[in-house]
């Protein structure tokens, strides 16, 4: 048993953030049912190529993006704008503990589905709404993409080379990583409101904003700009407080290097062959290595390209000295760490046999994550979920899909 298998959560969103906080509570045991639209269901199962292949190599329905975001849930087909699929949906969420929906703000109260409305038949219920900047402010109604969430909230003029080099300019990160970052923190916010209804009872309304997490995982970059009146400029890989925290050029590549104190700084001085950095009175502590940014680097780079990547890896390992590769997502998953932890898995597929997934991270020593069953086709669940959870019979179900409410 999951260490939330006594939830049920009602996932109203698409996309990404929302139906990734729902993978998450999914994985942790909870009993997630997706609703969808008929007929084309969450956007993302269009997101593609690439498509899951079957076992003949063809393409199935099932977009890679979307398979990415919905393990473990079932799918049930409502369209809820006719008033007989605002009726089953909340009778779905008066037997729920949480509602997840990512709807433009106000969107859903047009169909009695907003939390005012589902509070009055559920006051229980935990319900988060995920919007691009929030239930409040200025911005409220517009809709917000993870994309230019990354350049209004800052993150992007961070990113990329820095002014001066070829290929300067601003730079998204490689993921939608707000949408990502955001169903992190929806999850947590979750989590916290069960506990609160734990100890004191009733459920609550969650206010979830890609912009407002945008912001917070702007981390230390934010408080050098708060601490300083001065907005930190796109450094490339480099680090704005650590130095040498970036990428050197190998014989046959490239490598990350990681010095976090001035301990490290000093062996990898030594595994350079130039033992004398860790003593010049410019290099001797982090924060001269900061100031002396400039002339430490280059002589850095004219040292590593003497060795391979393997060999700069090896001896910098065997000192202590934080480094690593830069691989793609082919080297990345043929690694032996990531083997070792088991992070590629297969789960059984109604269409291809078997579908890849990335496995979770999360690692319980009494309530593992478990791999129930792969992203849903869609409505895959709607007879087994509207039947054996509401009690509609066969006849009910069938009338319901004449009409188009299924």
């Amino acid at each position: 048993m999951g260490a939330l298998s006594h939830l049920r959560v009602l996932d109203l969103s698409r996309v990404l953030a929302g139906p990734w906080s729902g993978q998450i509570l999914a994985d942790l045991g909870a009993e997630v049912i997706k609703v969808e639209r008929p007929g084309s269901g969450d956007d993302t199962r269009a997101w593609g190529p690439p498509f899951l292949k079957d076992a003949k190599g063809e393409n199935t329905s099932e977009a890679a993006y979307y398979l990415s975001a919905n393990r473990n849930k079932r799918s049930v087909t409502i369209d809820f704008t006719q008033p007989e699929g605002q009726r089953l949906v909340r009778e779905l969420a008066a037997k729920s503990d949480v509602v997840i929906e990512n709807f433009k703000v106000g969107g859903l109260a047009a169909y009695g589905l907003d939390y005012e409305s589902l509070r009055q038949i559920n006051p229980n219920l935990i319900y988060c709404s995920i919007t691009g900047f929030g239930q409040t402010g200025p911005y409220a109604k517009r809709a917000g993409y993870d994309f230019m969430i990354q350049g209004l909230g800052g993150l992007m003029s961070l990113t990329g080379r820095p002014e001066g080099e070829e290929g300067a300019g601003p730079v998204k990160v490689g993921v939608a990583l707000t949408d990502i970052l955001t169903g992190l923190y929806s999850t947590v916010a979750i989590l916290a409101a069960l506990a609160h209804r734990e100890q004191n009872g009733g459920g609550q309304h969650i206010d979830m904003a890609l912009l407002d997490v945008q912001v917070a995982c702007l981390a230390n970059q934010a408080m050098n700009y708060l601490t300083t009146g001065t907005a930190p400029r796109r450094l490339g890989n480099a680090h704005p407080n650590i130095v040498p925290y970036q990428d050197f050029p190998t014989a046959d590549g490239d490598f990350i290097l990681t010095v976090g104190n001035d301990g490290q700084f000093r062996k990898f001085a030594e595994v350079a062959g130039q033992p004398q950095w860790a003593d010049d009175p410019r290099f001797v502590t982090n924060k001269l290595r900061v100031a002396n940014r400039a002339e430490l680097i280059p002589l850095i780079r004219q040292a590593t390209v003497f060795k391979t990547t393997a060999e700069w890896v090896s001896q910098l390992e065997q000192a202590g000295v934080p480094c690593g590769p830069i691989n793609d997502l082919a080297q990345m998953f043929a690694d032996p760490q990531v083997k070792a932890r088991g992070l590629a898995i297969d789960i059984p597929h109604p269409l291809a046999g078997s579908v890849p997934q990335v496995a979770s991270p999360i690692r319980l020593s009494e309530t593992p994550v478990e791999y129930r069953n792969a992203p849903p086709l869609l409505g895959e669940h709607t007879e087994q979920i509207l039947g054996g959870l509401l009690g509609l019979a066969d006849g009910d179900i069938q009338r319901l899909r004449e009409a188009g409410v299924l």
